[in-house]
């Protein structure tokens, strides 16, 4: 027998019907019910897959799981479960499948949505799926070069309705891709042959002329300027449509941090020359933030840290952060540090996709080694390929005043500051899988006496990879540095490297490894050196949705010259993990496994994974 389906294959079943009963049932007043005592849910036949997708389908599933007592309710439940367990075996390729329904004995289709019983006590679901169906056709024409359809949709291949959905949805997408942005469906023949089990699917499309951006429209934008919204979008009037580029643009809108919303939509008709216009229908964030942060190491202290934030400064999206923190309260060694920072950003500056940065630092930090005073200007741009992939490069002049026992020096430098990051990770707070790169190189003019010229590179390689179910993820980490040129002693002190504590090795002191420097007849002072390498491994376990567990190890070398020996060190804990949904609280304890920098237990805690 054969059987002609329309469109019944490609609808989604709604709750319109649950909806029309429930206020049905506030208006008339229900009677005193009882929670469903017996429930039956058999489907004869069907593999455990398929079980599990018809009861997740099932709206009279979940009211007896919630133990639901209104009849009204479940007799608007089960009326509505008919089509819902129907598109659910659809979704599967079942097309000659039978449900039937009964509460307390009667067929839940044949009672009247006005005269529902009092009280439902018995609820029994049946759903006999019949046997599986293959495509015995599947053809959708005509197709768009490099369109690529769904694997499934061919002959002889399960015959899924979602299957047959995506691969109309990729033929479209095929035709707007080429910059037919008018592509739709234009028909679709379906033909279910029961007695083969066999589905033979038809589709046309309809491709359309080929369009050309139009004007982009915007609305609510009250504080931004008009111009600065067509500079940062980016949108190439007159160009062949692209829904790629057209994803670029709200991109770039959202990245400025403006707008707590960004539409872009396409006009419904088109202009002249196959013009198409875009609206923008934006909703702009309150331009100003603050906020407060605190992170504790038993070593290094109580951090406190601060930011102010504006979001649209001038009207162009320029934003302006100010931020400051205090460092080493209650410190085990050294004295209170401080920083102040402000940092001005623009973008869309020569292209959509570079922001021009200017920024100004001052500070003096306290350690066991040293004391030093800090203060820089820069001046950069930053030029983004994609949301994963950017570059970074300006000028910078810096200026630092030292004291320790080689006595005062001053450190005067002009940088040229070059940066890469990639960054795949899925979540950059608590990453479950991908990798993050961030490679960068500093060469530097020394300005004064004590400085010499050289190029300071560093690179920080993390890698995630979460195996089996998702709740065990293991992190890697590579950490490496290295001066070239400049000498030990003619190196800012900022731009050499220590190892130990919350960034490099736990269970090791803060700044603990270094090297040792002769600074006089019998004396002996620390600095950093030339060259690190830090190596890191965790295993994170998920306990339950907001508890995890963190087993981790940490090993760091720091040499005088480039790479040649020097001294290591090890540490290794354990921590506990709370996800706030934002990102995770950080509590990790550890010790020293080797070396001679430490002992005792040191206690980290912050906000987001140790890296």
């Amino acid at each position: 027998m054969l059987t002609r389906v329309t469109g019944c294959l490609l609808r989604r079943a709604t709750g319109r019907g649950l909806a029309a009963a429930a206020l049905l049932a506030w208006v008339l007043g229900a009677a005193p019910a009882v929670a469903i005592e017996r429930f039956a849910f058999v489907t004869p036949g069907a593999e455990d897959r398929l079980r599990e997708v018809l009861r997740a389908a099932s709206l009279l599933v979940q009211a007896n799981r919630e133990g639901v007592e209104d009849a009204q309710e479940i007799v608007a439940a089960a009326r509505a479960d008919y089509a819902r367990l129907v598109a659910a075996l659809y979704g599967e390729g079942y097309y000659s499948g039978v449900v039937r329904i009964a509460l307390d004995g009667r067929e839940a289709a044949e009672i009247p949505p006005l005269a529902a019983p009092a009280r439902v006590a018995a609820v029994e679901v049946t759903v006999e799926p019949g046997p599986p169906f293959s495509f015995a056709l599947a053809e959708i024409a005509p197709l768009a070069p490099g369109t690529v359809l769904p694997g499934d949709f061919a002959s002889g291949a399960p015959a899924r309705s979602g299957t047959m959905q995506e691969a109309l949805e990729a033929a479209v997408e095929g035709w707007r891709a080429q910059g037919h942005a008018k592509a739709r469906p234009a028909g679709q023949d379906i033909v279910a042959d029961h007695r083969r089990a066999e589905i033979a699917a038809r589709f046309l499309v309809a491709p359309g002329p080929q369009v050309r951006f139009g004007a982009l429209r915007i609305s609510g934008a009250d504080r931004m300027r008009p111009a600065r919204v067509l500079a940062i979008a980016g949108l190439p009037e007159g160009e062949v449509f692209d829904p790629a580029v057209l994803a670029k643009a709200a991109a770039r809108l959202r990245r400025t941090g403006v707008f707590r919303s960004v539409a872009l939509a396409e006009a419904e008709t088109l202009g002249p020359g196959a013009r198409m216009d875009i609206t923008a229908a934006l909703v702009e964030e309150q331009p100003r933030r603050f906020g407060l942060g605190a992170e504790l190491a038993s070593f290094e202290g109580l951090k406190l840290t601060g930011y102010w934030l504006h979001r649209n400064l001038m009207g162009g999206a320029e934003r302006l952060r100010v931020e400051g923190e205090i460092g080493g309260i209650g410190a085990q060694e050294g004295g209170l540090s401080y920083r102040i920072a402000a940092r001005l950003t623009r973008p869309a500056t020569f292209t959509p996709d570079t922001e021009l940065a200017l920024g100004a630092v001052a500070g003096r930090v306290e350690y066991r080694d040293y004391t030093a005073t800090r203060g820089a200007i820069e001046a950069g741009l930053v030029h983004r390929f994609s949301d994963r992939l950017s570059v970074e490069g300006g000028l910078a002049l810096r200026i630092e005043h030292v004291t320790n026992g080689l006595g005062p020096e001053t450190f005067g430098i002009l940088s040229a500051p070059l940066g890469l990051v990639w960054d795949r990770r899925d979540k950059p707070l608590d990453a479950h899988e991908g990798f993050y790169l961030e490679a960068r190189a500093t060469p530097f003019l020394g300005l004064t006496g004590d400085a010499d010229s050289g190029a300071r590179l560093t690179l920080d390689a993390r890698a995630y990879w979460g195996p089996g179910t998702g709740r065990l993820v293991l992190a890697g980490r590579l950490q490496a540095g290295a001066v070239l040129g400049a000498g030990l002693l003619g190196t800012p002190r900022e731009m050499l490297f220590y190892s130990g504590g919350g960034g490099s090795v736990r269970g090791q002191p803060f700044q603990s490894l270094g090297v040792e420097v002769t600074c006089g007849p019998g004396c002996t002072t620390r600095i950093g050196g030339r060259s690190f390498l830090g190596l890191s491994a965790e295993a994170r376990l998920k306990l339950t949705d907001t508890i995890g567990l963190v087993a981790f190890g940490d090993a760091g070398m720091v040499a005088a010259g480039v790479f040649d020996g020097g001294e290591w060190h090890a540490g290794a804990g354990l921590g506990l993990r709370y996800d706030t949904g934002i990102g995770p609280i950080r509590l990790d304890v550890a010790a020293p496994v080797s070396g001679r920098t430490g002992e005792g237990v040191q206690l980290y805690v912050g906000i987001g994974q140790a890296f």
